[in-house]
């Protein structure tokens, strides 16, 4: 199906974030009318080639998955370069690209390569699967608090600190997982991955922290040129 837009747009809970903070990146090229169009024009030119090649997976590798996605641009003002997936009230995925991302991108292969990490969230059931872990990880300290004597406060802190816990317990996965399978989506379209993925080079590099959301920018690189070269 044609891909559709959205601008402005509000969005719910997100599975995934891909930031690079503004105080870490390189300058952002001089705002201009003219700059402004041609970042819009590349973005919907990646759009195009992208969406029907994520939809085409999604209907091959799930069953009863709403594969029509939507993309649109968070023009809230502020925003830092960011991309989101998410669902609507409906169960439509969304992926959500912030201006500023799209301005930031040095090329074409970047936005493919995060629109199809974005796209790999939903096809693999990442935002169901960590909204389970954490409801599981809440009963989990509820119950254990409970057993402790513990009053109702802390019964309610176990409960929110049991389901950080059982969000982020497969975040790392989740991540790698969608690299994974972004990068095959982004080579479909004839994009290039590996040139797409250097954008990790430009963030600050989580490192391996416990309950970190994100795994080492190098893991996520080896993880892009592992399938890549699977895929040539």
């Amino acid at each position: 199906m044609r891909p559709s837009f959205l601008f402005p747009v509000i969005l719910i809970i997100s599975a995934c974030e891909m930031v690079i903070p503004e105080q870490e990146t390189k300058p952002l090229r001089k705002s201009t009318s003219a700059t402004a169009q041609v970042s819009a024009r590349t973005f919907v030119q990646v759009v195009e080639r992208m969406e029907p090649v994520a939809e085409r997976l999604c209907l091959q590798e799930t069953t009863g998955a709403n594969c029509d996605f939507q993309i649109v641009v968070d023009t809230r003002k502020g925003q830092p370069p960011n991309a989101y997936q998410t669902v609507d009230r409906s169960g439509r995925p969304i992926i959500a690209f912030t201006v500023s991302l799209i301005a930031a991108a040095q090329n074409q292969d970047e936005l493919a390569f995060v629109m199809g990490h974005e796209a790999a969230h939903h096809i693999s059931g990442h935002l169901t699967r960590t909204r389970d872990s954490a409801v599981a990880g809440a009963v989990v300290g509820g119950l254990l608090a409970t057993l402790a004597g513990a009053d109702a406060s802390a019964i309610g802190t176990a409960q929110d600190y049991g389901a950080t816990i059982g969000a982020r317990r497969f975040s790392k996965d989740f991540e790698l997982e969608a690299d994974s399978l972004g990068t095959v989506i982004a080579f479909r379209a004839g994009f290039d991955p590996e040139r797409g993925a250097e954008f990790f080079t430009r963030i600050p590099d989580p490192g391996n922290r416990f309950l970190g959301t994100h795994p080492p920018n190098a893991a996520r690189i080896e993880v892009v040129r592992e399938t890549l070269a699977g895929l040539r």
